[in-house]
């Protein structure tokens, strides 16, 4: 997905978790967007949960958080593993489960952890893959936001 492209349809989900089906026009023009991929064979993405749920919980008031559960092998589509999973790591933002990879083929992502920030516009403003990078994340964040470093 190229920087500036548009939010896709969130069309797929095998279920979703801790919502409500969401779709991009509840997304848009309501506030900036983080879309994280995750998965439950990521040892990195299990790692890196503890950041994304602290910078789920900071930025709550000006930040939609969504994840996608991406499955990247035949035992990771699993409902109750992914549901389990999501539980002992303390994901209560919304959960796009993407079974059939059609979100995941939509953002044409490969990766897992991977951040995608959109505007309020739902225009991709920054993409990163990989555990680490938190600074960067929060840096783009802020930006998108208007605001200063938190």
């Amino acid at each position: 997905m190229r920087l500036r492209a548009q939010m896709p349809e969130l069309d797929g989900a095998t279920k979703w978790f801790n919502s409500k089906e969401i779709s991009k026009s509840d997304l848009i023009g309501n506030k900036p967007t983080l879309i994280h991929f995750w998965s439950v064979s990521c040892g990195l993405c299990k790692e890196a949960m503890p950041n994304v749920n602290e910078f789920r919980d900071e930025y709550k008031d000006e930040l939609n958080v969504i994840a996608v559960h991406m499955p990247r092998s035949e035992k990771d589509l699993d409902l109750n593993q992914i549901k389990e999973v999501a539980d002992e790591h303390d994901i209560t933002q919304p959960i796009f489960v993407d079974n059939d990879h059609k979100l995941t083929d939509a953002f044409e992502n490969q990766y897992v952890p991977a951040y995608y920030v959109f505007d309020s516009e739902g225009k991709l403003r920054h993409f990163q893959a990989g555990g680490g990078g938190m600074k960067m994340l929060r840096k783009r964040v802020n930006r998108v936001l208007g605001t200063t470093e938190k």
